[in-house]
């Protein structure tokens, strides 16, 4: 898990193919001016979901990990207080991984909590489980689902 101020997003750039793209359409898109919906930007190797929902407890929020993407969580507006924990440490799943929707749930509480300010972004790798959309307010953002391994 990596979490950074989009000031310093170049140092992350090198650890993916696809992070450079990523980080380069943050700052060539005005984002604030998507809609809330899904973006293919390199198929689907790479598409951004931009976001804008009231936020949730820390307890109505569950923690989920994916197998085959990164995700790249950039808030906008609003704090994200973000739980994480190693998917290692997560043994209460609420299911099975769904293929489909590259995703899987579980009751286990995060070991950590990231209060995440506009500007900054996590980033979640599929070892990193991770409960987002937590607020007392309004937030929006653009997750990046970077494919773990774009072309396959």
């Amino acid at each position: 898990m990596i979490f950074s101020s989009l000031s310093q997003a170049d140092r992350y750039a090198h650890l993916h193919p696809l992070f450079s793209r990523a980080f380069n359409y943050i700052r060539d898109t005005d984002l604030f001016a998507l809609a809330p919906g899904r973006y293919n930007i390199v198929g689907d190797d790479l598409i951004a979901i931009v976001e804008q929902v009231q936020g949730r407890t820390r307890e109505a929020a569950k923690l989920e990990a994916h197998r085959h993407y990164i995700d790249i969580q950039l808030v906008l507006d609003g704090i994200d207080e973000m739980g994480w924990k190693p998917l290692a440490d997560c043994y209460n799943p609420m299911s099975e991984h769904s293929m489909e929707k590259d995703i899987r749930f579980f009751h286990d509480a995060p070991a950590s909590w990231i209060a995440t300010p506009p500007d900054a972004f996590c980033i979640f790798f599929p070892e990193d489980a991770h409960a987002p959309l937590v607020s007392n307010g309004q937030i929006r953002k653009v997750i990046f689902k970077v494919a773990v391994n774009p072309g396959a």
